[in-house]
Formats: structure tokens, C-alpha cells, sequence
């Protein structure tokens, strides 16, 4: 009996021992692997976008000058014209009889001045044999100045005539593209009347506005930028980027209170005509950053608003965390406060985790 006890007592030790270190395996088991990373500083360079509107670096309205009706139409929609082309031409008969007119009358002045100083010298003549007093010859001499004066008036008459019959043939004031034309062949103009308008676009501006807190971080740590030395990238409507780079030019004086921004302009070189004055864009603007610590988006959680990561301490046990983020890139957030370089935290797999596990660190070295 004593034997048989024996023997019933070291099975059932050795089953005990069996599972318990059964037990310790499966929880070894357990554990899950989890990619970690150590959070460090960094260098890198942020882009910021801003909308940007395009507009061509010389756009003016062609308007007609004088009054008439419309008699051609030079140029179509589109067209590139150069500098002093006829666009459109003004029916010019009356102005072109106002231009005769205008010539008959300095005709006759100068022909009236002509008389009015023989008879000048004449009277001279008289007053000298003092046939004639010498009033007289004043009163001679203030005729010929009030012809002289006749003359120059009539000169200013048919040169003004002359200027009217030159704005009859509507010419570019640069080269460039014109634009729609509203009117047809035998339209009626006042003066004032708008033909088309023409725009030099061989380059273009954008005109961008930043914020006051922008400016003043560009102004502190990067002047060049606002000083014409900085180029800057464009982003079109279709989303592509733009061939050329462009360069800040200028920044307007004064902030938009009602906006709290300021403008800026950018120059950018378009030899292939593919920026339209009105069109819209993005400029991006880089701005170099050091000594930040980044976090990989697939790390975050959120929680009412508010940003947390796993951190893993010495035992490998993770906690919550929550943190500022400063701004969101691409695939991370550059961290305000909550975190440091150094800190470890969960890379990513954390909606299988909860706080106060054990967990199994893979390292991993991420770039962000």
C-alpha cells in the first residue's frame, strides 16, 4: 500500500509540473509581436500650398476712343498680335472731312497772318514819313498778334482732327493674345465702348496671400524668400505640377485686416502660352524645419478629438499617451508636445492592442 501511494504521489506531482509549465509556454505564446520605433529628431523641409491667382504680366481692355461705327474687324479670337497691329478699324469719313476742314482753316490764318503783317509794314512806313501816328501802328501790330494766335489755334484744331482719325484704326499696345470680342462689323461706338482685351502672357504672376503668423516666420528665418532669391513651385488646376519654377518677386505693403493675410507674387516664366491670365493654381512654398520629432500617422489613434500613441516602457508594457500635434504632413504629424526623441511607441497594429498589455518589440526603423 505504502508503494502504491508512492507511486500515485509522483504522477500526480509530475502532472502538476506538466501543467504549469504548459501554462508558462502558452503564455509566452501570448505575447503578441508588435513593430516599435524609437521616436528621434529631425531635419526636413515643409511645404506649404496657398491658392494662387494667375494672371498675365501685361492684360489691358482695347476700348474705342472716338465715336463710329464699326467697319472691320482685323484679327480673330486667339489671334497673337504684335505691337502697333491694326485690330479693328472705325469708319473715319467724318473725321477724315474734319482733318480737310481742319487744314483749310490754318490755311486761312496763315494767310490772314500774312496780310496782317504786310500791313504792319505798311503802317511802319506811313509813321515813319509821319503820315500815320504811331497808334496807329499799335493797333496794326495787336492785329497781327491776334492772327498769329489764329494760326495756332487752327494748328491745335487740325492736329486734334488728326488724332481722331488716327484712333479710327484700333492698334495692340503690346504683343500678346487677344480675347473675346463682344461686338460684330457694324456696331455702333460711343466713346468708351469695349472691343476686346489683350494679354501678354509670355509670363505670368500669381498672386498668393499668406497669414500674418506665416509671414512673420518667413520674415524671422528665411528673408531671402520675400526678397526675390526664392523659387517656388506651382500646382495647376488638374492637379500636375507646372513645368517652370517661379520666384517670389514682391510682397504688398499692407495686411488685409479683414483676412489678417498678406499677398505675395510670384513670377513664373510660360513660353508655351499654357497659363491663361485668370486661371488658378497652387503655389507651393518650402520652409526647412529642425529638430522636430515626427509621428507616423498609422501610429495615431483619436480619441474625442484628442491625438494618442502606445508608448512602451522598460517592461515592455504599453500605455496611452496623448500628445499635440503641431501640423499634418503627408503620412505624419509633426509633434507640438506630449512626446520627445527617444520615446518609444507602437508603429502600427494598434487596433489589436489595449493599454496596459505586454507586448514583444520588433524594431523597426521607419522613414518618414
Amino acid at each position: 500500500m505504502s508503494g502504491s501511494f508512492r507511486s500515485l504521489r509522483w504522477l500526480v506531482f509530475f502532472a502538476i509540473a506538466g501543467c504549469t509549465a504548459n501554462s508558462a509556454e502558452n503564455n509566452t505564446k501570448d505575447v503578441p509581436e508588435i513593430p516599435v520605433i524609437n521616436l528621434a529628431d529631425s531635419d526636413t523641409t515643409l511645404y506649404t500650398g496657398y491658392v494662387a491667382n494667375i494672371q498675365a504680366v501685361q492684360h489691358v481692355e482695347i476700348r474705342a476712343k472716338v465715336k463710329g461705327f464699326l467697319d472691320r474687324i482685323l484679327v480673330d479670337e486667339g489671334a497673337i498680335v504684335k505691337k502697333g497691329e491694326v485690330l479693328f478699324r472705325i469708319n473715319g469719313d467724318e473725321y477724315s472731312n474734319a482733318v480737310a476742314k481742319s487744314k483749310a482753316q490754318l490755311a486761312n490764318a496763315h494767310a490772314d497772318a500774312q496780310a496782317a503783317e504786310l500791313e504792319v509794314k505798311r503802317v511802319k512806313l506811313l509813321v515813319e514819313k509821319n503820315v500815320l501816328t504811331s497808334s496807329e501802328l499799335k493797333l496794326a501790330e495787336v492785329k497781327l498778334m491776334a492772327e498769329q494766335a489764329k494760326i495756332r489755334e487752327a494748328l491745335s484744331a487740325s492736329e486734334l482732327a488728326e488724332l481722331q482719325l488716327s484712333y479710327t484704326a484700333i492698334r495692340a499696345p503690346f504683343d500678346g493674345i487677344v480675347n473675346r470680342m463682344p461686338l460684330k462689323v457694324g456696331s455702333l461706338l460711343d466713346e468708351g465702348t469695349l472691343l476686346t482685351t489683350i494679354s501678354d502672357n509670355h509670363a505670368v504672376y500669381a498672386y498668393f496671400k499668406v497669414s500674418e503668423i506665416e509671414y512673420l516666420d518667413l520674415a524671422r528665418n528665411d528673408q531671402e524668400k520675400l526678397g526675390g532669391n526664392s523659387t517656388v513651385q506651382m500646382i495647376m488646376a488638374d492637379g500636375l505640377p507646372y513645368d517652370s519654377k517661379g520666384k517670389i518677386e514682391t510682397t504688398e505693403g499692407e495686411i488685409d485686416r479683414s483676412t489678417g493675410s498678406l499677398a505675395i507674387r510670384a513670377k513664373f516664366p510660360n513660353p508655351d502660352r499654357i497659363l491663361k491670365h485668370g486661371a488658378t493654381g497652387r503655389v507651393k512654398l518650402s520652409n526647412a524645419a529642425h529638430d522636430i520629432v515626427t509621428v507616423p500617422q498609422k501610429s495615431v489613434f483619436e480619441v474625442q478629438d484628442k491625438h494618442f500613441v502606445f508608448v512602451v516602457d522598460n517592461s515592455n508594457r504599453i500605455r496611452q499617451r496623448s500628445f499635440e500635434p503641431e501640423r499634418r504632413l503627408a503620412s505624419s504629424y509633426i509633434v507640438a508636445s506630449g512626446l520627445k526623441a527617444g520615446d518609444k511607441i507602437v508603429y502600427e497594429g494598434i487596433q489589436h492592442l489595449r493599454d496596459g498589455m505586454v507586448i514583444k518589440p520588433r524594431y523597426t526603423v521607419v522613414k518618414l
